[in-house]
């Protein structure tokens, strides 16, 4: 049974006769005829009467006329549906935001997005760098901002903000009042780092590492402004990229010392390469890479 089957018969109902309803379908009677004919063979009964001057519904064909009816409503209102997912309209659209960036960079984001897409809602998923490559990946979230490098080769990712890292030390160290500092210096002092799973955490082991050292790790935290208010204690050094050092903090912040090889961290805005991305999506990208341009 088609859709188009079914529209026929409602047409023929609510005409109560094949050339009317033919003239209202723009198709020729026989046509017509043929078509529910057709069904009425199909279903194994009759649909309606055929009388000299018009057409009554059977006992049969009022209670398909009822269920079709449904059918058709229900089909007209999938397709404006699926038409509003189309041009943006609606839907929900799933972003994956690392805890701390998130939030200095995502406000600003989503205020330009609702105001430009009201009916679609918007799901934030906060969680470390490692955890929300694996929901892109699994497909759970649709697009994300993410910290490179990143490990998967199915996720695609388009530049969002680069920034400076800053060597972060206590206010009474006595390189605090430095202009810049080689990190080789500070080899054999204690630091403190993020936990793993951190994409901030593999950069900062990074630049260890080209700094010729591997960090003495102190302590561990899960949350950026913690590792700086441990920092400002005076437990260790550590490291904060620009949006955090800019940042408004606590009392007596961390001295934010710039490091002579300039080093700089990429956020990037990532989704999978084999999910062609909703209009929504598309367009939260684009604000995302345009508010990035300016932090």
């Amino acid at each position: 049974m088609e859709l188009r089957q079914v529209r026929y018969v409602l047409a023929v109902a609510e005409e109560r006769s094949f050339s009317r309803a033919a003239n209202r379908l723009h198709l020729a009677q026989p046509s017509l005829s043929q078509q529910i004919a057709k069904l009425e063979k199909l279903l194994g009964v009759t649909l309606f009467h055929r009388l000299p001057q018009h057409v009554e519904l059977t006992d049969a064909g009022q209670r398909f006329v009822q269920v079709a009816q449904t059918l058709v409503d229900m089909s007209e209102g999938l397709e404006r549906e699926m038409r509003s997912y189309a041009v943006g309209e609606s839907g929900k659209l799933m972003v994956g935001s690392l805890p701390i960036t998130g939030a200095y960079v995502l406000p600003h984001v989503i205020s330009a997005f609702t105001k430009r897409f009201p009916g679609v809602e918007l799901q934030l998923v906060e969680d470390t760098s490692s955890h929300l490559e694996q929901l892109l990946v699994r497909g759970k979230i649709d697009v994300s901002l993410l910290t490179m490098p990143i490990g998967d080769p199915s996720i695609e990712t388009i530049p969002a903000i680069n920034e400076e890292i800053f060597l972060a030390l206590p206010p009474q160290h006595p390189l605090a009042k430095r202009k810049e500092i080689d990190l080789a210096e500070v080899a054999d002092q204690p630091f403190i780092l993020l936990k793993e799973g951190q994409g901030f955490r593999t950069i900062s082991l990074r630049l260890c590492e080209l700094a010729g050292f591997r960090p003495r790790i102190v302590f561990e935290s899960s949350n950026i402004q913690t590792v700086q208010s441990l920092v400002s204690a005076g437990m260790g050094l550590s490291f904060a990229p620009k949006m955090i050092a800019l940042a408004p903090g606590s009392a007596e912040p961390p001295v934010y010392v710039p490091l002579t090889s300039k080093p700089s961290r990429t956020l990037v805005v990532a989704y999978r390469k084999d999910r062609p991305l909703s209009k929504p999506a598309e367009a939260f990208v684009r604000i995302l890479v345009e508010k990035g341009e300016k932090i």
